[in-house]
């Protein structure tokens, strides 16, 4: 069943209202369950090592690959959500995350856990996540950034219970157990998948999102029937294969949206840069500290702070996000949460200790509150509602890439230098120089658009208070963001 059929048996337009606050409570659990897992993989990182004799770049493949795949399988669930639907794909990822783990558990060598739990988990956990933030998105219009950020509480519920429950089972069964366990837990994911049930979409978005992928083929196939060509024409047939491929990619994976779209284009350069470093401290904090000499235990208990104090901290990054005076400024905050988070690495740079790393946490915990609250908030900003699933494909699949290289390039890095403070070094270079790109590139694109649309209003009216009062009444009655038209193309 289709997305598009599947739709027209859920109820009508229950947005903001009813179920759809059942929905909210799923996506914080899946959230809890995808995201939230791949922050334990290190308090498991020292009996990998000693396990599999792997260094540090060779045990940090496997969260990286964990962590990539969740985010570049975006293409492949967008095909699925539109061919199946959101609950389905939530479902079917639930199923492969659990299958994954309890593979995992039986793996003999580090490069059977890159195919087991890096692979085939990771893209179970790609699937539940993305489907369950694209169906979210359709149950609330109003309460959308609210919804977002109670969504993304999940995640720090798994940063708190996923450390704790790993250093349990780990001292009492050993790795195997605990993954063989792990599998069990993620199968919750279709449980939440179930709750979603298929919702009504808006009518007018469905010829929006059609006549993309109908005309350009039908026009050059036209094109070449009027000048004599037969339809099984090797030249043409190889005309249609091409069309049809890059109809695929403009639909799938939002090229269109990226090469036309400036702040879209702006916004996933920036993150793209900043996730080289933003997983580094998530990956090497707990060997970080037990390299100097904390207890493994407390160790596990620096990632659970950082999930504890966000639990509270991301409601209230949404709700302040979401007051008007923010209203097409969200990326302004989030650069500046992208800011802190980097220049707070610089704590565990001046000492090891335990007390100083829970200060340390307290303040990451903070700014990554914001990051995770606004990352897909600002991404709804600057596409349009019914390309979402679309650019958050594109949007997810370079991010991976970064994802997948920065740990291991870091690992290979405090090998050879056997300096764990390269770490932190490597993810404030990266944090801090995507949060200066994007704030800027942002201000800069708000002024030149307002520069435009002032000498296109002389043009058309040369009276300047006449055009600031047309300019401006619409945009009060229709409450629609400002940064709009400074984040669309021209």
């Amino acid at each position: 069943m289709s997305q598009g059929e599947a739709a027209g048996h859920g109820t009508a337009k229950p947005q903001d209202r009813g179920w759809a606050w059942m929905v909210l409570l799923a996506a914080v659990l899946l959230q809890g369950l995808t995201l939230g897992f791949p922050c334990c993989i290190g308090v498991f990182f020292t009996d990998l090592q000693h396990e599999f004799q792997a260094s540090n770049s060779q045990t940090s493949w496997f969260p990286s690959i964990m962590v990539a795949v969740l985010h570049g399988g975006g293409p492949l669930c967008s095909i699925l959500v539109k061919q199946f639907g959101c609950r389905f794909v939530v479902m079917l990822g639930g199923l492969l995350s659990g299958l994954g783990m309890v593979s995992s558990s039986f793996c003999k060598s580090i490069s059977q856990l890159y195919l087991t739990a890096g692979l085939i988990t990771g893209l179970g956990s790609c699937f539940s996540f993305q489907a369950g933030v694209t169906v979210l998105g359709y149950y609330f219009v109003r309460w959308r950034t609210l919804a977002n950020a109670v969504a993304s509480t999940g995640v720090s519920l798994g940063f708190t219970l996923w450390p704790l429950l790993s250093q349990y089972l780990l001292d009492e069964m050993g790795w195997r157990n605990t993954f063989l366990i792990f599998g069990g837990i993620l199968l919750n994911c279709c449980v939440c998948g179930a709750i979603m049930r298929p919702i009504q979409l808006a009518s007018e978005s469905l010829p929006q999102s059609a006549k993309p992928e109908e005309e350009p083929g039908s026009r050059a196939e036209e094109a070449q029937l009027s000048n004599g060509a037969s339809p099984h024409h090797p030249m043409l047939q190889q005309h249609t294969r091409r069309t049809k491929c890059f109809q695929v990619l403009q639909k799938y994976l939002a090229f269109d949206i990226f090469c036309q779209n400036k702040g879209y284009q702006i916004y996933t350069i920036g993150v793209t840069w900043m996730m080289m470093g933003f997983a580094l401290p998530h990956v090497y904090l707990v060997p970080y500290a037990i390299h100097n000499g904390v207890e493994e235990r407390k160790a596990a208990l620096l990632i659970s702070v950082i999930g504890f104090i966000n639990i509270f901290i991301r409601p209230l990054t949404g709700l302040l996000s979401g007051h008007r005076v923010f209203t097409g400024r969200r990326i302004y905050l989030f650069s500046l949460a992208v800011l802190l988070c980097g220049l707070s690495n610089f704590i565990c740079v001046i000492s090891a200790e335990f007390s100083v790393l829970i200060l340390y946490c307290v303040i990451l915990s903070i700014a990554m509150s914001g990051v995770g609250a606004l990352t897909f908030q600002v991404l709804m900003d600057v596409v349009e509602m019914d390309r979402f699933s679309n650019a958050l494909g594109l949007f997810t699949i370079l991010e991976s890439i970064t994802l997948l290289i920065g740990p291991p390039l870091t690992g290979l890095l405090v090998d050879i230098t056997s300096d764990f403070h390269y770490v932190f070094y490597n993810s404030s270079f990266f944090l801090i120089s995507a949060a200066l790109f994007m704030g800027l590139s942002f201000c800069a694109l708000e002024k030149k658009n307002k520069l435009r649309e002032a000498s296109k209003a002389r043009l058309d009216n040369p009276s300047r208070y006449q055009y600031r009062e047309t300019s401006t009444e619409p945009k009060a009655e229709n409450q629609s963001p400002p940064a709009v038209e400074y984040i669309t193309s021209v």
